[in-house]
């Protein structure tokens, strides 16, 4: 009977141990997955000090979040909310970078390398994405050796059979990266390293001949521009948590397109009514193109035209829902104010007083070519090129030019004091209201410079003085 009770007992006592252990195992498991993202990493030769995480947004850099590493080259990262899907860099102690892929569910990994040779050494455990990030990078790093010769023969030796060669073998190297590409696809068509891999691809170049024989460089340009988003999945926002999506939107944009005024109103126009549908890429390039060409911010002349469009047919309530319905009027508002003296549009009037109190106006000048010259008597740049507007009016007001001259942010006294120092002998005028100059020629900076044709059709604007002589031999032929 005592056998058995202490038999009985101690079968007890196991099973209650079993039970504390289970517990604790639970605790620990819950306590570990209360962490949404843990990324250990030992990197073998590392000094101990801060390591900053920085995270990709569009075309912004920004601190995730930062930890210490010890003199082990440990450290580790813990989070109790997850990491926004994306691509990741630790700047780690001694000016070395680590990169890595993150998903949602992708944020509970190990990596361990070598300082000394971080690139090759970098071993990951737990995160595919991250793995096979490292995977495609190091076959690709296999071959840029060959690349690299290849690009030196042809530099070397252009039109020769031996630089023919060399790009027959650079569009072989190519194709074995795609197939490369496409193969990782197939075996992991879900991951998130597949869909920044297949979207940073960028179409082949076709050969498009003319009925001559010739090549097609407009029409090679225009259908590569037209394939050029199709690897995108636009309804993946993943991908602008990347450098990818930014890198492409910059390309097709700045290289691609034109940087001629109608061409980039066509193009950009296309490419925001294409992401119209994907709020978070709409959000991005509306604001993105917008931006590139606002007024002072662009040297394509009436850049500002891709502003003012962008503006006017997109930053409405029912689309920018980022914005105030407030915020939201005064832009709508602002570009109303541009929109007058945009290219090819009639130049307004304006009549105001000149330094005699005689009321004067575009419209009265009798000229087949008008430069209308806005200015402030505090810009540096005013100052430095008042000089050379004067000796353009003198040299050309006999050969069917002339000059109007509009003073703004000055008062009376300031504005004459300027016009008797730089001697200036074409008509001048100033309105201390604006009202004169409201909603008509639109300046941000000054100076600046439009001309108008004999029809009074806006021709040029966003010139500097010495740009003026070439547009007057153009109007008067």
């Amino acid at each position: 009977m005592l056998k058995n009770y202490w038999l009985k007992f101690y079968k007890k006592l196991v099973m209650m141990q079993k039970l504390i252990f289970a517990l604790l195992f639970m605790a620990t498991s819950v306590a570990s997955f209360a962490q949404k993202t843990l990324i250990e990493a030992r990197i073998d030769g590392m000094s101990a000090g801060v390591v900053k995480l920085v995270g990709i947004y569009g075309d912004q850099n920004f601190i995730a979040d930062s930890t210490v590493a010890d003199a082990t080259g440990r450290f580790t990262l813990k989070r109790d909310t997850a990491l926004r899907p994306g691509f990741y860099t630790f700047l780690l102690p001694g000016n070395k970078n680590l990169s890595f892929l993150v998903d949602s569910a992708d944020q509970r990994f190990t990596m361990e390398g070598q300082i000394a040779d971080l690139f090759n050494s970098i071993k990951v455990d737990g995160s595919i994405n991250t793995e096979l990030f490292y995977t495609n990078l190091r076959y690709q790093a296999t071959q840029e050796p060959e690349i690299g010769r290849m690009a030196e023969i042809i530099k070397k030796s252009p039109g020769t059979p031996e630089a023919e060669q060399a790009k027959a073998r650079q569009k072989a190297i190519l194709a074995e990266r795609d197939a490369h590409v496409r193969e990782l696809a197939k075996q992991y068509p879900n991951a998130f390293f597949t869909k920044f891999k297949v979207a940073g691809q960028n179409p082949e170049f076709r050969d498009i001949r003319k009925p001559n024989g010739d090549v097609d460089t407009a029409a090679q340009v225009a259908d590569y521009r037209a394939r050029f988003w199709d690897g995108v999945d636009f309804n993946d926002p993943r991908l602008l948590g990347t450098p990818v999506i930014f890198n492409k939107l910059r390309r097709y944009v700045k290289e691609l397109t034109p940087q001629q005024r109608d061409s980039l109103l066509v193009i950009t126009d296309a490419l925001v009514q294409k992401v119209l549908p994907y709020p978070e890429y709409f959000k991005f390039f509306a604001n993105w193109v917008a931006i590139q060409y606002e007024n002072g911010k662009t040297s394509v002349m009436d850049g500002e035209a891709v502003y003012v469009n962008i503006i006017q047919k997109y930053f409405k309530p029912e689309y920018a829902t980022w914005d105030t319905k407030e915020n939201l009027e005064k832009l709508q508002k602002h570009v109303r104010e541009m929109e007058a003296s945009l290219l090819w549009k009639k130049g307004p009037d304006v009549r105001a007083q000149n330094q005699f109190g005689e009321y004067k106006s575009i419209y009265e000048m009798t000229a087949p070519v008008i430069v209308i010259f806005m200015f402030s008597p505090h810009c540096e740049h005013c100052q430095e090129q008042a000089p050379e507007i004067e000796n353009l009016y003198r040299k050309w007001k006999d050969k069917g030019v002339d000059f109007y001259g509009i003073s703004v942010n000055t008062t009376d006294a300031e504005w004459k004091a300027f016009l008797k120092k730089y001697g200036f002998s074409f008509t001048n005028v100033f309105d201390p209201t604006n009202r004169a100059i409201y909603a008509k020629y639109f300046v941000d900076n000054t100076p600046e410079l439009y001309v108008l044709n004999k029809d009074r059709t806006i021709v040029a604007k966003n010139l500097k003085a010495e740009q003026l002589e070439t547009i007057f031999n153009r109007e008067l032929k």
